[in-house]
């Protein structure tokens, strides 16, 4: 058996275990790299951790510090008071409310996960209450925190653009976050027409107007008793400054978003230490974990020649179309049962010698292969399709679960052909 097929081998050991383990990917990764590199590629420690990404590390602590601390000094819960406002008791708007939320949560920053349990709760809250489908409001969450999550400043956006540039591919940062947007928000519009998004601009026709009857008031009620979280503070208006700063540093500027982020962080820090002084045990360390584990094995997979070797495996497929679609399907559904960061963070490395050759266009298949990775996130196997599942009042969990499961089934089959299709075959870069 080559060393090659060896060490692929050993990545999908690591996503099964993974998977079956509940043990975070990036440590299996971590010792994949160690056992792999020095046993079978000769690779020494210098080596292997040359593949280490330490510009992907900064930002994604600078940038889950700053929101912890937003988190703490109750920020986050402000936001979601004056989003929910806005509805002024159009239930109808609820859902695409929550949709918007997490949209810009992830958009300016937030790792999808920790959007989606900061919104989950409450969406699910006011599904319960005005009698909203469940699989409706949390498949509305996840694909806000999707279509948001490929920003230039986001987790995803800032890993998968990273990684394009490292590979020396052509890139587009607007349009792998549009591409991810649209997706998200036709996605979104066909399941809020399917599971009784109509029913509810019809019900709130018959009450007569936003908060005349039926006993529906102002959805904004339910969680505006709170007169402090709904109160401006110092602290909350210099959060608020600090991600519009982070915004205008980066976009304006092109400022590092890691080092800029931090930096905010620490000043927030220094200003109010009290309400951060959990903020660093909140940063993401298990995405931190999974995505450095994650690179630094890709990286000994490329030192070894192992990505070149996948690639001309798969170009050697002789249809490059077909090829291509068979990527997005790969990513679809492992990313359906495992990290979406892992997938994207191995899957596009391993398509660039298959991109090389330019049959087929880099940016718009790196945008079908992020999409596809990550929009398969309802499933409930993954941890926002879990953070939906567990945020759900009121419900029989077994046939929620169900529902998720079907959803999720049914986006994975469907979504990578359409965005194939939409991406990939008009030749996108």
């Amino acid at each position: 058996m080559s060393a090659e097929l060896i060490s692929i081998l050993v990545l999908v050991v690591v996503f099964v275990i993974a998977t079956t383990r509940s043990i975070n990917m990036g440590a299996l990764a971590f010792a994949a790299a160690f056992g792999v590199g020095e046993l079978v590629a000769d690779l020494d420690a210098d080596k292997i951790f040359a593949g280490f990404p330490g510009d992907l590390f900064v930002v994604l602590v600078g940038v889950t510090y700053l929101f912890a601390i937003a988190r703490s000094n109750g920020t986050t819960d402000w936001l979601v008071h004056a989003s929910i406002r806005l509805v002024r008791g159009r239930v109808v708007l609820i859902p695409w409310v929550m949709f918007v939320l997490t949209g810009a949560l992830t958009a300016i920053g937030a790792v999808s996960p920790a959007a989606v349990a900061i919104v989950a709760p409450i969406a699910l809250s006011f599904a319960a209450r005005y009698a909203i489908s469940p699989l409706l409001m949390g498949a509305m969450v996840v694909h806000g925190a999707q279509g948001g999550g490929f920003s230039p400043i986001s987790i995803y956006g800032t890993i998968v653009n990273g990684i394009v540039e490292r590979e020396n591919l052509p890139g587009s940062e607007i349009t792998l976050f549009l591409a991810s947007l649209v997706v998200n928000i036709v996605i979104a519009g066909v399941v809020f027409v399917l599971f009784g998004g109509l029913k509810l601009a019809k019900a709130d026709a018959r009450a007569g107007g936003p908060g005349t009857a039926e006993g529906r008031g102002d959805p904004g009620d339910a969680h505006a008793t709170d007169a402090a979280a709904a109160r401006l503070t110092p602290a909350r208006i210099a959060t608020l400054a600090a991600l519009v700063a982070l915004v205008v540093a980066v976009l304006a500027f092109d400022l590092d978003a890691g080092l800029t982020s931090i930096t905010l962080a620490v000043l927030l820090a220094a200003c109010w230490p009290e309400d951060s002084r959990n903020a660093v045990s909140q940063i993401a360390w298990s995405t931190v974990l999974l995505i450095c584990g994650v690179l630094t094995y890709v990286g000994v997979l490329d030192q070894m020649g192992t990505i070149g070797w996948a690639g001309e495996g798969v170009s050697d497929i002789g249809v490059p179309l077909l090829s291509a679609v068979l990527l997005c399907y790969i990513g679809a559904l492992v990313s359906a049962f495992a990290s979406s960061v892992g997938i994207m963070g191995a899957l596009i490395p391993l398509a660039v010698p298959f991109l090389a050759q330019g049959e087929i266009g880099a940016v718009g298949m790196v945008a079908a292969l992020a999409v596809s990775a990550t929009v398969v996130d309802v499933s409930p196997f993954s941890t926002n399709g879990a953070l939906v599942l567990a945020a759900a009042p009121g419900v029989d969990r077994e046939r929620f679960f169900r529902q998720l499961m079907v959803y999720g089934g049914i986006v994975v089959a469907v979504v990578p052909a359409v965005v194939w299709l939409a991406l990939v075959v008009p030749d996108w870069g």
